[in-house]
Protein backbone atom coordinates (compact mmCIF):
# COMPACT_ATOMS: atom_id res chain seq x y z
CA UNK A 1 0.00 0.00 0.00
CA UNK A 2 1.15 3.53 -0.74
CA UNK A 3 2.67 5.20 2.32
CA UNK A 4 2.03 8.89 2.83
CA UNK A 5 4.97 9.03 5.24
CA UNK A 6 7.31 7.78 2.55
CA UNK A 7 5.80 10.25 0.15
CA UNK A 8 6.27 13.23 2.44
CA UNK A 9 9.94 12.39 2.89
CA UNK A 10 10.58 11.75 -0.76
CA UNK A 11 11.93 15.13 -1.87
CA UNK A 12 13.47 16.49 1.33
CA UNK A 13 16.97 16.51 -0.16
CA UNK A 14 15.92 18.98 -2.87
CA UNK A 15 14.35 21.50 -0.50
CA UNK A 16 15.45 23.43 2.53
CA UNK A 17 12.13 24.69 3.88
CA UNK A 18 9.56 22.59 5.76
CA UNK A 19 7.14 20.79 3.44
CA UNK A 20 3.54 20.83 4.61
CA UNK A 21 1.92 19.01 1.67
CA UNK A 22 3.64 17.06 -1.10
CA UNK A 23 1.68 16.37 -4.29
CA UNK A 24 4.67 15.28 -6.39
CA UNK A 25 3.60 11.76 -7.25
CA UNK A 26 6.30 9.14 -6.68
CA UNK A 27 6.40 6.06 -8.87
CA UNK A 28 4.85 3.83 -6.23
CA UNK A 29 1.64 5.87 -6.49
CA UNK A 30 -0.68 4.13 -8.96
CA UNK A 31 -3.77 4.96 -10.93
CA UNK A 32 -5.71 2.66 -8.61
CA UNK A 33 -4.81 5.09 -5.81
CA UNK A 34 -6.50 7.88 -7.78
CA UNK A 35 -9.75 5.93 -7.86
CA UNK A 36 -9.74 5.51 -4.08
CA UNK A 37 -8.26 8.93 -3.14
CA UNK A 38 -5.41 7.07 -1.43
CA UNK A 39 -2.30 9.21 -1.04
CA UNK A 40 -2.04 12.95 -1.67
CA UNK A 41 -5.00 13.49 -4.00
CA UNK A 42 -8.74 13.73 -3.32
CA UNK A 43 -10.47 12.95 -6.62
CA UNK A 44 -14.20 13.27 -5.93
CA UNK A 45 -14.89 16.46 -7.92
CA UNK A 46 -15.40 14.97 -11.38
CA UNK A 47 -18.01 13.41 -13.66
CA UNK A 48 -19.80 10.13 -13.06
CA UNK A 49 -16.97 7.86 -14.25
CA UNK A 50 -14.13 6.59 -12.09
CA UNK A 51 -11.39 9.11 -11.34
CA UNK A 52 -9.03 7.33 -13.74
CA UNK A 53 -11.40 8.04 -16.63
CA UNK A 54 -10.36 11.68 -16.21
CA UNK A 55 -6.94 11.66 -14.48
CA UNK A 56 -3.88 9.50 -15.07
CA UNK A 57 -0.42 9.07 -13.62
CA UNK A 58 1.94 8.88 -16.59
CA UNK A 59 4.80 6.86 -15.10
CA UNK A 60 8.01 7.17 -17.12
CA UNK A 61 6.22 8.12 -20.35
CA UNK A 62 6.63 11.87 -19.78
CA UNK A 63 9.20 13.97 -17.92
CA UNK A 64 8.10 16.27 -15.08
CA UNK A 65 9.40 19.77 -14.40
CA UNK A 66 13.16 19.55 -13.86
CA UNK A 67 13.11 22.00 -10.91
CA UNK A 68 12.72 19.27 -8.29
CA UNK A 69 14.29 16.44 -10.32
CA UNK A 70 18.00 17.22 -10.48
CA UNK A 71 18.81 14.27 -12.75
CA UNK A 72 15.91 14.58 -15.17
CA UNK A 73 16.93 11.32 -16.88
CA UNK A 74 15.93 9.62 -13.61
CA UNK A 75 13.03 11.73 -12.27
CA UNK A 76 11.69 11.24 -8.78
CA UNK A 77 8.09 12.09 -9.59
CA UNK A 78 5.60 11.31 -12.33
CA UNK A 79 3.39 13.67 -14.27
CA UNK A 80 -0.37 13.67 -13.67
CA UNK A 81 -2.72 14.23 -16.61
CA UNK A 82 -6.03 15.96 -15.81
CA UNK A 83 -8.72 15.87 -18.49
CA UNK A 84 -12.38 16.67 -19.11
CA UNK A 85 -14.95 15.40 -21.59
CA UNK A 86 -18.69 15.80 -21.99
CA UNK A 87 -19.32 13.51 -18.99
CA UNK A 88 -17.34 15.83 -16.68
CA UNK A 89 -20.43 17.17 -14.92
CA UNK A 90 -20.00 17.31 -11.15
CA UNK A 91 -23.01 16.76 -8.89
CA UNK A 92 -22.29 18.34 -5.49
CA UNK A 93 -23.86 16.75 -2.43
CA UNK A 94 -27.36 18.11 -1.96
CA UNK A 95 -27.18 20.23 -5.12
CA UNK A 96 -28.17 19.98 -8.78
CA UNK A 97 -25.70 18.90 -11.47
CA UNK A 98 -23.29 21.61 -12.59
CA UNK A 99 -24.29 21.42 -16.25
CA UNK A 100 -22.65 24.77 -17.00
CA UNK A 101 -19.18 23.47 -16.10
CA UNK A 102 -16.98 20.67 -17.33
CA UNK A 103 -14.51 19.95 -14.55
CA UNK A 104 -12.02 17.51 -13.08
CA UNK A 105 -10.43 18.70 -9.84
CA UNK A 106 -7.51 17.27 -7.92
CA UNK A 107 -7.68 18.43 -4.30
CA UNK A 108 -4.77 18.36 -1.86
CA UNK A 109 -5.41 15.72 0.80
CA UNK A 110 -3.80 12.98 2.87
CA UNK A 111 -5.56 9.68 2.21
CA UNK A 112 -8.83 11.51 1.64
CA UNK A 113 -8.52 13.83 4.66
CA UNK A 114 -8.28 17.52 3.83
CA UNK A 115 -9.83 19.50 6.70
CA UNK A 116 -6.84 19.22 9.04
CA UNK A 117 -4.47 19.70 6.10
CA UNK A 118 -6.12 23.04 5.27
CA UNK A 119 -5.31 24.30 8.76
CA UNK A 120 -1.66 23.31 8.41
CA UNK A 121 -1.28 24.68 4.86
CA UNK A 122 -3.01 27.96 5.55
CA UNK A 123 -1.39 29.36 8.67
CA UNK A 124 1.23 32.13 8.93
CA UNK A 125 3.04 32.38 5.55
CA UNK A 126 3.02 29.45 3.11
CA UNK A 127 3.98 28.92 -0.53
CA UNK A 128 1.95 26.96 -3.08
CA UNK A 129 4.06 25.42 -5.86
CA UNK A 130 2.77 23.93 -9.13
CA UNK A 131 4.01 23.40 -12.69
CA UNK A 132 1.77 23.22 -15.77
CA UNK A 133 2.35 22.00 -19.31
CA UNK A 134 0.11 21.89 -22.38
CA UNK A 135 -1.48 18.63 -23.45
CA UNK A 136 -0.92 19.00 -27.20
CA UNK A 137 -3.17 16.03 -28.00
CA UNK A 138 -6.10 17.34 -25.94
CA UNK A 139 -5.94 21.14 -26.39
CA UNK A 140 -8.07 23.67 -24.55
CA UNK A 141 -10.66 25.81 -26.35
CA UNK A 142 -9.46 29.33 -25.59
CA UNK A 143 -12.86 30.86 -26.33
CA UNK A 144 -13.80 29.58 -22.87
CA UNK A 145 -12.54 30.54 -19.44
CA UNK A 146 -10.58 27.92 -17.49
CA UNK A 147 -9.93 28.09 -13.76
CA UNK A 148 -6.99 25.77 -13.26
CA UNK A 149 -5.37 26.37 -9.83
CA UNK A 150 -7.00 27.98 -6.80
CA UNK A 151 -7.71 27.90 -3.08
CA UNK A 152 -11.47 27.89 -2.55
CA UNK A 153 -13.08 28.88 0.78
CA UNK A 154 -16.65 27.81 1.49
CA UNK A 155 -18.08 30.97 -0.08
CA UNK A 156 -16.87 29.83 -3.53
CA UNK A 157 -14.39 32.68 -3.96
CA UNK A 158 -10.67 32.09 -4.57
CA UNK A 159 -7.89 33.32 -2.29
CA UNK A 160 -5.82 33.33 -5.47
CA UNK A 161 -6.45 31.74 -8.83
CA UNK A 162 -4.78 30.92 -12.13
CA UNK A 163 -6.89 31.43 -15.22
CA UNK A 164 -6.53 30.56 -18.90
CA UNK A 165 -8.76 31.35 -21.87
CA UNK A 166 -11.35 34.08 -22.36
CA UNK A 167 -13.00 35.33 -19.16
CA UNK A 168 -16.72 34.56 -19.01
CA UNK A 169 -18.83 37.62 -19.82
CA UNK A 170 -22.56 38.15 -20.22
CA UNK A 171 -23.19 39.21 -22.91
CA UNK A 172 -20.36 37.41 -24.65
CA UNK A 173 -17.67 39.66 -26.11
CA UNK A 174 -15.32 38.92 -29.03
CA UNK A 175 -13.81 35.43 -28.76
CA UNK A 176 -11.17 34.43 -28.10
CA UNK A 177 -10.13 37.35 -25.90
CA UNK A 178 -6.78 39.02 -26.73
CA UNK A 179 -4.98 37.44 -23.77
CA UNK A 180 -6.76 34.07 -23.97
CA UNK A 181 -3.55 32.11 -24.52
CA UNK A 182 -1.84 33.60 -21.46
CA UNK A 183 -1.84 32.56 -17.82
CA UNK A 184 -3.44 35.13 -15.52
CA UNK A 185 -2.61 34.89 -11.82
CA UNK A 186 -5.48 36.59 -9.98
CA UNK A 187 -6.00 37.88 -6.46
CA UNK A 188 -9.23 37.40 -4.51
CA UNK A 189 -10.82 40.46 -6.18
CA UNK A 190 -9.85 39.08 -9.65
CA UNK A 191 -7.15 41.66 -10.27
CA UNK A 192 -4.37 40.31 -12.52
CA UNK A 193 -1.12 40.06 -10.57
CA UNK A 194 0.95 38.43 -13.30
CA UNK A 195 0.39 37.23 -16.86
CA UNK A 196 2.57 35.34 -19.32
CA UNK A 197 1.89 33.38 -22.54
CA UNK A 198 1.17 29.67 -22.20
CA UNK A 199 3.79 28.45 -24.65
CA UNK A 200 4.01 24.87 -25.91
CA UNK A 201 6.49 22.16 -24.95
CA UNK A 202 7.57 23.89 -21.75
CA UNK A 203 6.93 23.48 -18.05
CA UNK A 204 5.57 26.69 -16.56
CA UNK A 205 6.60 26.76 -12.89
CA UNK A 206 4.69 28.89 -10.39
CA UNK A 207 4.89 29.59 -6.68
CA UNK A 208 2.29 31.75 -4.95
CA UNK A 209 3.29 33.08 -1.55
CA UNK A 210 0.32 33.64 0.79
CA UNK A 211 0.63 35.53 4.07
CA UNK A 212 -2.49 34.40 5.91
CA UNK A 213 -2.13 36.94 8.72
CA UNK A 214 -1.28 40.04 6.68
CA UNK A 215 -3.53 38.91 3.78
CA UNK A 216 -0.97 39.47 1.05
CA UNK A 217 0.19 37.59 -2.06
CA UNK A 218 3.43 37.39 -4.05
CA UNK A 219 4.12 35.44 -7.26
CA UNK A 220 7.24 33.59 -8.44
CA UNK A 221 7.64 32.07 -11.92
CA UNK A 222 10.06 30.30 -14.25
CA UNK A 223 10.13 27.93 -17.21
CA UNK A 224 11.63 24.46 -17.33
CA UNK A 225 14.99 24.38 -15.49
CA UNK A 226 15.19 28.10 -14.73
CA UNK A 227 15.16 28.95 -11.03
CA UNK A 228 11.98 30.56 -9.81
CA UNK A 229 12.18 34.36 -9.79
CA UNK A 230 9.95 36.94 -8.14
CA UNK A 231 7.58 38.42 -10.74
CA UNK A 232 5.08 40.14 -8.43
CA UNK A 233 6.18 41.45 -5.07
CA UNK A 234 4.13 41.42 -1.91
CA UNK A 235 0.67 42.76 -2.75
CA UNK A 236 -2.34 43.31 -0.45
CA UNK A 237 -5.19 40.82 -0.84
CA UNK A 238 -7.65 42.63 1.45
CA UNK A 239 -10.96 41.30 0.12
CA UNK A 240 -10.28 37.75 1.25
CA UNK A 241 -11.74 36.86 4.64
CA UNK A 242 -9.47 36.62 7.67
CA UNK A 243 -9.17 33.43 9.69
CA UNK A 244 -10.90 30.13 8.94
CA UNK A 245 -13.53 31.80 6.72
CA UNK A 246 -10.74 32.68 4.29
CA UNK A 247 -9.27 29.18 4.16
CA UNK A 248 -10.20 26.41 1.76
CA UNK A 249 -9.18 23.44 -0.35
CA UNK A 250 -6.18 23.68 -2.68
CA UNK A 251 -7.28 22.63 -6.19
CA UNK A 252 -5.38 21.97 -9.39
CA UNK A 253 -7.81 21.22 -12.12
CA UNK A 254 -9.34 21.65 -15.54
CA UNK A 255 -12.50 23.65 -14.84
CA UNK A 256 -14.07 24.93 -18.07
CA UNK A 257 -16.74 27.63 -17.87
CA UNK A 258 -19.47 27.87 -20.52
CA UNK A 259 -20.22 30.48 -23.14
CA UNK A 260 -23.60 32.20 -22.80
CA UNK A 261 -26.35 30.41 -24.72
CA UNK A 262 -28.59 32.97 -26.50
CA UNK A 263 -31.46 30.49 -26.29
CA UNK A 264 -31.44 30.57 -22.46
CA UNK A 265 -33.57 33.00 -20.46
CA UNK A 266 -31.82 36.15 -19.22
CA UNK A 267 -31.77 34.74 -15.70
CA UNK A 268 -30.25 31.45 -16.86
CA UNK A 269 -27.66 33.21 -19.00
CA UNK A 270 -26.14 34.60 -15.81
CA UNK A 271 -26.14 31.21 -14.06
CA UNK A 272 -22.67 30.13 -15.17
CA UNK A 273 -22.69 27.00 -13.00
CA UNK A 274 -25.82 25.41 -14.48
CA UNK A 275 -26.38 26.81 -18.00
CA UNK A 276 -24.50 27.72 -21.13
CA UNK A 277 -22.75 26.23 -24.13
CA UNK A 278 -20.20 23.42 -23.81
CA UNK A 279 -18.82 21.53 -26.80
CA UNK A 280 -18.10 18.31 -24.90
CA UNK A 281 -14.59 17.93 -26.31
CA UNK A 282 -11.77 16.05 -24.58
CA UNK A 283 -9.30 18.58 -23.18
CA UNK A 284 -6.48 18.40 -20.66
CA UNK A 285 -3.43 19.74 -18.89
CA UNK A 286 -0.33 18.17 -17.38
CA UNK A 287 0.79 18.92 -13.81
CA UNK A 288 3.92 18.21 -11.80
CA UNK A 289 5.90 19.86 -9.02
CA UNK A 290 2.85 20.39 -6.79
CA UNK A 291 3.64 20.98 -3.13
CA UNK A 292 3.14 23.47 -0.28
CA UNK A 293 5.97 24.68 1.94
CA UNK A 294 6.32 26.91 4.94
CA UNK A 295 7.98 30.23 4.23
CA UNK A 296 9.74 30.20 7.60
CA UNK A 297 13.18 29.80 6.00
CA UNK A 298 12.53 31.26 2.55
CA UNK A 299 11.25 29.88 -0.74
CA UNK A 300 12.54 26.87 -2.67
CA UNK A 301 13.56 28.14 -6.12
CA UNK A 302 14.67 24.79 -7.58
CA UNK A 303 17.77 22.56 -7.49
CA UNK A 304 18.24 23.27 -3.77
CA UNK A 305 18.43 27.05 -4.19
CA UNK A 306 16.63 29.09 -1.52
CA UNK A 307 15.28 32.59 -1.94
CA UNK A 308 15.00 34.86 1.06
CA UNK A 309 11.65 36.56 1.54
Amino acid sequence: MFSIFYFFGFFVSALATPIIYDGRAPFNLTNANLDTSTGPFLTIVKGAENATHYSHLLGHSQLPTPLWNEDIAFPREQVISVTIDNSSVFIPGGGPPQFGFRRTDIIAAVNGEHTELITRMETNKTIFHFSIQKDEVRPLNYSHEYQIVFIEPNDGSHVFGVQLGSPFTNPTGPLPAPNAHSFKVLDHALNILFTIPFTSHAWHNFAVEVDWNARTLAVWYSQDAELLRLVKGTTPNPTTAAGPAGQGDFHFTVLKLPIVNPADTPADQGDVVHYGIQEGTVEGLFYSGVFVESAAHGISRGFGAIGRL
